[in-house]
């Protein structure tokens, strides 16, 4: 069974940073993409960041240039720096783990950016 355990989430004023670490657990094909979604309160969950396990990433125009995703393929973690931070980036993050079309989620974390 896989396990997604997210961590790093919190209160910041804007313009400020923070780090969320997700880490996976359990047995999974090593070629995988891992990645960040958020969710604000009424709108739909949305792609952030996604990194495959070769190292490929992809942004959200809205965090280009702010955000940050890696990955410790030995640690099987993943990581989102987040910088010049937004209102607007205020919501739950989930980690997202995508390994042979199945899709697991952690259990989000809330980032709450006040202006």
């Amino acid at each position: 069974q896989v396990q997604l355990v997210e961590s790093g989430g919190g209160l910041v004023q804007a313009g400020g940073s923070l780090r969320l670490a997700c880490a996976a657990s359990g047995s999974y094909f090593r070629i995988n993409t891992m990645g960040w979604y958020r969710q604000a309160p009424g709108k739909q969950r949305d792609m952030v960041a996604s990194i495959t396990s070769g190292g490929i990433t992809r942004y959200a125009d809205s965090v280009k240039g702010r955000f940050t995703i890696s990955r410790d393929n030995a640690q099987n973690t993943v990581y989102l720096q987040m910088n010049s931070l937004k209102s607007e980036d205020t919501a739950v993050y989930y980690c997202n783990l995508y390994v042979l079309e199945n899709r697991y989620w952690g259990q989000g974390t809330q980032v709450t950016v006040s202006s």
